[in-house]
């Protein structure tokens, strides 16, 4: 069972994500925070496998709430995704910054907020994939030059490839497709590389793959 804590400061927002998230056999939502000093404070009570939050909230705000969750050691497991509108999209790629495992657009379609809760808790793809790949890519134009990553130059010329291919967006299924090479090979690669350098889940590896230059906004492999 996939548990869900659903934090946001609009009732009828979170009364709808959890008609709908309940009425899911493999699914529960285990509690709601209406901002986000509650949303890290029942993250530790209930310890849930995703929290569903809101970028801007009262007291503390998505952003904070998500760093807080995910620099905590204890909470590890916790995978956050945060929600937006595409008129806060510029705060999207900071959400991943932050350590999210990626972000939902608040309208997006009710099979799609269900296949994205297990994809994230799976550890499998970073949300949304059209979407995704071009929101991230366009702020990923602003962030800064290309940085030293720790454990950059541990990696192989292939962890390399696949690591540009997971920043592009590709799944572990499309990856092994590029590189002709099984699924289970391609996720062997993306797990091995996360390790090296330290990455929480497979949406910080996508960071770092701009971050350190690997993937140019506008690069498609």
């Amino acid at each position: 069972m996939i548990r869900v804590l659903l934090a946001d400061d609009q009732l009828l927002v979170r009364a709808g994500f959890r008609a709908l998230l309940d009425a899911q056999p493999d699914i529960e939502v285990v509690g709601e925070a209406a901002d986000g000093q509650e949303a890290v404070a029942l993250v530790r009570e209930l310890g849930p496998d995703l929290v569903l939050m809101d970028i801007r909230m009262p007291v503390v705000d998505g952003l904070a709430a998500t760093r807080r969750i995910t620099s905590d050691p204890e909470l590890g497991e916790v995978k956050v995704v945060m929600l937006t509108t595409f008129e806060l999209d510029e705060y999207v790629f900071e959400a991943l910054r932050s350590g999210a495992s990626g972000f939902l657009v608040k309208d997006t379609e009710p099979e799609e907020l269900v296949r994205a809760v297990r994809a994230v808790v799976d550890g499998d793809a970073l949300l949304s994939p059209g979407v995704t790949r071009r929101l991230i890519e366009e702020f990923a134009a602003r962030s800064k030059e290309p940085a030293g990553i720790e454990g950059l130059s541990e990696l192989t010329e292939r962890e390399r490839e696949v690591m540009a291919l997971v920043g592009i967006g590709l799944s572990n299924e499309e990856i092994a497709r590029r590189l002709v090479v099984s699924p289970l090979t391609a996720k062997t690669h993306v797990s091995r590389t996360m390790v090296k350098l330290g990455a929480r889940d497979r949406a910080q590896l996508v960071v770092l793959a701009y971050e350190s230059g690997l993937v140019r906004p506008g690069w498609l492999g």
